[in-house]
């Protein structure tokens, strides 16, 4: 079972994860969990480009920087993971690049959906749980969180972007989770982590 989680900024994914991660340990059942960018060695290199304040990225760069980091982190974490018999969580995936750089961005979402098919070899996830809040709540969030854990140089890129940028973001979120009403689960994050805990486990059978 593979199974992403993706919102805007703030969101809660690393809370949600957490609180999954602990679950699965206590019914006994094999997963990894892993992160986008830098769930493999050459993901974690890449991070800091894409993340680090100071960077100044093109957003073409930007863009095949997140889809080599994904291509390489399919091929060594999630696919052998998979095939194994694991459950692989994971901390944002490809609905991202599309909901950022495309909604975001303004780059074409449908050629963003035939470059995340082929640096992926058509590997969607089984279930996507998208936290879902309003993007000024998930800023303030995001912008705690980078003081407390003094992040906001090192990965505070994307929280520094305009209101605008995040919304359309959320909109992307949004529509995608139309458009494949199949695999996306919207989770209000509002709510407590435990509460959210609870929906997130039905979502998934469990």
């Amino acid at each position: 079972m593979f199974v992403t989680v993706e919102g805007v900024e703030g969101a809660g994914k690393s809370t949600l994860l957490n609180l999954l991660s602990r679950e699965l340990e206590r019914r006994g059942m094999a997963f990894v969990r892993t992160r986008e960018p830098g769930g493999c060695a050459l993901g974690a290199r890449i991070r800091p480009l894409l993340l680090d304040v100071s960077s100044r990225v093109d957003e073409r760069a930007e863009l095949f920087l997140f889809l080599a980091d994904r291509a390489q982190h399919v091929a060594e974490t999630i696919r052998p993971a998979l095939a194994e018999g694991a459950w692989v969580l994971c901390d944002r995936y490809a609905d991202s690049t599309i909901a950022y750089q495309g909604y975001g961005r303004g780059m074409d979402v449908e050629m963003l959906q035939r470059l995340n098919d082929y640096a992926t070899g058509g590997l969607w996830p089984d279930r996507t749980l998208l936290l879902d809040l309003p993007v000024e709540t998930g800023l303030e969030r995001a912008l705690a969180r980078n003081g407390r854990e003094g992040l906001s140089e090192s990965e505070g890129r994307f929280e520094a972007e305009e209101t605008a940028f995040h919304q359309r973001i959320r909109d992307g979120f949004l529509k995608r989770a139309s458009r494949w009403p199949g695999r996306f689960r919207v989770l209000d994050a509002r709510l407590s982590p435990e509460e959210l805990l609870c929906r997130a486990l039905e979502s998934l059978g469990l």
